[in-house]
């Protein structure tokens, strides 16, 4: 039992009190959360309001560092404020244990993935309940555990069965470090997402998720997300990509089965189309070429190309290159032959990878017609260019049609609505929509991720694995380093297996997942974490989800958030899930940046969290990292800022010990402190810090405000306790209510030393205790300042009560001499009124 307050000790002892307590909630079950699906039990749902409250779990790549401490800290605050307001809180913890950051961290040290990932997990596990943080431990998952990518692989095959699977062979985005395939989204500005090498394009079978058959759908739900930030919103919707226009087909000269479609926005430029465009990856350029005088000019620029980054490709700056195929495609506006040019700044990811250039009204198609001294036809002029005024550069500006048949005299818009209509007529194309959004590429040539669940029969094809005999495990393997094929492929007699349909020999696919896939659907396996019926219970889940508060990076904006998006539309329509949306509410925090740059290892700038938790406890740290400014801003490390919320707590814990008497007395009321100045300010100032903290926690995350109010209740109560202004019986009350107050607002933020003092001053179970709520009756103002202008011009303030009527306002505003001085004895014309803020007295000029 933790002795009164008077006989605490002198100085706080972190290490003890957060021992003592982080043991306390382990022995009470404090953050246990049901329900929980489990084997053998029906599901049992509350009848009480739930908070699902979720950071984006860690890969167990080595420790967490500052910017996993500040986004678990803040999840923390909202799950002790939750929980305390009368919601049943799920708060879980996990590992994305599969996948790049894993493996590397294993190559590194020379040791099995699985080794080095388990011992990472526990070293992450340590640190965070080292933390305090209110999780639910029973509910723990690894994406590495087999139970878990068990049901990662039974969902891949309901993708499969839904037609949302496909193998084919595409050009690919080629990491030539890490030995792998990445998806688009892992390919930032030419580099690798992970490693930041340039990255190649190659010709490779590989398994695709059709997540471009939801790219609408992601667009539509967005109504549903009110509480993201619209930041992100944007990255998504720019990412997704979605353009109106026209899907127009070429057929090839002299092969005219061979139809070449291209997607355009600009359909009305279509008689402008002199020459046409394929990506050097477009798989139509090895049959155009075949037999022909310019095939090895052709194949050699190719392999140039998928050695060339993307984004030196695809940058405006860069020469116009390209080489003429020798083969022609027919305009289907104007019946001209126009040559088929292989130029690498087309891209497979963008449209259909051919585009029909119109050099006169596109800047690329200018530059490249120029260098190649390719036709420029103009069709679009302003109302005062003739038809034929020569062009110095591309014309991108309004007008209307010209050159362009009976288009000419048209608008864009009435052009562009004529040609789709002729097209259509004529079965050669069609007004559609097109988007930037690409299927999501998921196989990995690398050992580390769960294994795609298919066999290889030469009889039956692809043939899924059977749900009874998942999860396929994954084998040991000697030599797991990236080879430019799957390590796997080295593992014969694990590769090596019966097809499931006729029972002859097939083969393994040997290629594993993203670990992105992993990633995509955990936030429903926390609420089944060791049930072997299913992914999740469907009633069980359809009460946690969507998640109520999720917290993340930024930076997971077109990766992680989108598939999560995806899978859960997908699952949603199998009628596995009763939600659209996997997250209700995000929020993405900023970066801990030290000595000007974001903390890293290859810096030499990393303040290890065990280090300042070893010097100056948890509830320092999580109390300082969401001190440092606002949540969602990136923020500049201080120790001396370490060492002030240091401070800070010591003075809590002197104010509690300073408390006169053994045990709080009730709270105070109006009544009880009315005659008493000192004790009813100081009882004010506790209620406007309930009312604000409140809402900093609960609508704002502006929790470096909240701890802000908190300082200055203690400040407040120290002043006032060390001047002798609360000594008498109200007073008394006062201090006590003052800091309970402190303690109990505290807790979320620092929760070991809140208990150890809730206890000392007679309370229990401090996670338990109803969150403060303010009296209405101290929030009212005693008084209110109003500005007085004349003229517009600030002349004086007045304090006022509040609600005066706005003529009685007016007589105290003209009764102030600065006011009277500036009126010069004039009558004002004019008297505009503010109630509570302003008032202005308008005077005719002299």
């Amino acid at each position: 039992m933790t002795p009164p307050p008077s006989e605490l000790p002198e100085r706080y002892d972190p290490a003890a009190t957060e021992a003592r307590w982080q043991s306390a909630w382990d022995a009470a079950g404090a953050f246990h959360a049901e329900p929980v699906a489990r084997d053998g039990e029906p599901a049992r749902v509350p009848d009480a309001p739930k908070a699902y409250v979720l950071e984006m779990l860690p890969y167990p790549s080595g420790e967490i560092h500052m910017g996993h401490v500040k986004n678990y800290t803040m999840g923390d605050v909202v799950a002790h404020h939750r929980r305390r307001t009368g919601h049943v809180v799920f708060h879980p913890m996990g590992y994305d244990a599969f996948g790049l950051p894993a493996e590397n961290a294993a190559i590194r040290t020379g040791e099995a993935p699985a080794e080095v990932t388990a011992r990472n997990i526990a070293s992450i596990r340590s640190q965070l309940r080292r933390l305090g943080f209110s999780i639910d431990w029973d509910t723990e998952i690894s994406t590495a555990d087999p139970g878990y990518y068990r049901w990662t692989q039974w969902i891949f095959l309901r993708f499969l069965e839904r037609g949302l699977v496909e193998r084919r062979e595409a050009a690919v985005n080629w990491c030539p470090r890490d030995q792998t395939v990445l998806a688009n989204e892992q390919v930032v500005d030419g580099l690798c997402e992970r490693c930041k090498s340039p990255v190649e394009l190659r010709q490779l079978p590989q398994w695709f998720l059709r997540i471009t058959d939801y790219a609408q759908a992601l667009l539509d739900d967005m109504d549903l997300l009110d509480d993201w930030p619209e930041r992100v919103l944007t990255m998504q919707r720019n990412w997704i990509g979605r353009s109106v226009g026209a899907r127009v087909e070429f057929r090839v000269a002299d092969d005219e089965a061979t139809v070449v479609p291209v997607f355009t926005t600009r359909p009305d430029t279509l008689h402008g189309a002199t020459f046409f465009l394929l990506a050097p990856e477009h798989p139509l350029v090895p049959r155009l070429v075949a037999g022909a005088p310019e095939h090895d000019a052709v194949m050699e620029y190719v392999g140039t190309a998928a050695r060339t980054a993307v984004a030196d490709r695809s940058s405006a700056d860069r020469p116009k290159t390209g080489v003429f195929t020798g083969r022609h495609v027919i305009n289907p506006a104007t019946g001209d032959r126009i040559p088929v040019w292989v130029a690498d700044y087309v891209l497979m990811d963008y449209g259909t990878g051919a585009v029909m250039a119109v050099p006169a009204h596109d800047e690329r198609d200018f530059a490249f017609a120029r260098a190649h001294d390719l036709p420029v036809r103009r069709v679009i002029a302003a109302d005062d260019t003739p038809p034929d005024a020569p062009l110095d550069e591309a014309w991108t500006g309004p007008g209307h049609l010209v050159n362009s048949g009976p288009l000419d005299g048209m608008s864009v818009d009435e052009a562009k609505e004529a040609i789709c209509a002729d097209l259509a007529a004529r079965g050669e194309g069609e007004a559609t929509v097109g988007y930037r959004l690409r299927d999501w590429l998921i196989s990995r040539q690398r050992y580390w991720g769960a294994p795609i669940p298919v066999v290889n029969c030469a009889g039956c094809g692809v043939v899924p694995v059977p749900d009874d005999q998942l999860p396929v495990l994954l084998p040991h393997v000697e030599d797991y380093a990236p080879q430019g094929q799957s390590p796997l492929a080295a593992a014969e007699e694990w590769v090596a297996t019966q097809c499931p349909t006729c029972g002859g020999p097939a083969r393994r696919e040997t290629d594993t997942m993203d670990t992105f896939v992993d990633s995509s659907w955990y936030f429903l396996r926390y609420t089944a974490p060791h049930f072997t019926g299913g992914p999740f219970d469907r009633e069980i889940a359809d009460y946690w989800l969507p998640v109520d508060q999720y917290i993340g990076g930024v930076e997971h904006a077109i990766l992680h958030l989108l598939y999560a998006r995806f899978f859960t539309k997908v699952l949603h329509d199998l009628g596995l899930v009763g939600t659209r949306e996997p997250f209700a509410r995000l929020f993405t925090q900023g970066m801990i940046h030290h000595q000007g740059a974001k903390m890293s290892k290859s810096r030499g700038n990393v303040v290890p969290p065990d280090a300042i938790i070893q010097r100056f406890g948890a509830d320092t740290l999580r109390l300082y990292i969401l001190f440092m400014g606002p949540a969602a801003d990136d923020a500049e490390w201080s120790d001396s800022g370490v060492e002030g919320q240091r401070r800070f707590l010591d003075r809590v814990w002197r104010l509690v010990r300073a408390l006169p008497g053994d045990r709080a007395p009730a709270r105070p009321a109006p009544s009880d402190v009315r005659d008493d100045p000192a004790a009813e300010a100081l009882v004010r100032k506790a209620e406007a810090t309930v009312d604000k903290v409140s809402q900093d926690i609960g609508e704002r995350f502006s929790f470096h405000t909240a701890i802000s109010a908190i300082q200055e209740l203690v400040n407040h109560a120290t002043r006032d306790m060390s001047e002798g202004a609360l000594s008498s019986p109200a007073g008394e009350m006062a201090a006590w209510h003052a800091a309970r107050t402190t303690v109990s607002l505290l807790f979320p933020f620092a929760p070991h030393i809140a208990s150890e003092l809730w206890e000392a001053m007679g309370g229990e179970r401090l996670w338990q205790e109803p969150w403060p709520e303010p009296d209405p009756a101290f929030l009212v103002a005693q008084s209110e300042t109003i500005v007085v202008q004349v003229n517009g011009k600030l002349r004086d303030r007045a304090d006022v009560a509040p609600g005066l009527p706005d003529d009685e306002l007016v007589a105290i505003a003209m009764s102030l001499p600065k006011v009277q001085a500036a009126l010069g004895g004039a009558e004002p014309v004019r008297r505009i009124v503010v109630p509570g803020k302003l008032v202005n007295l308008v005077v005719s000029a002299k």
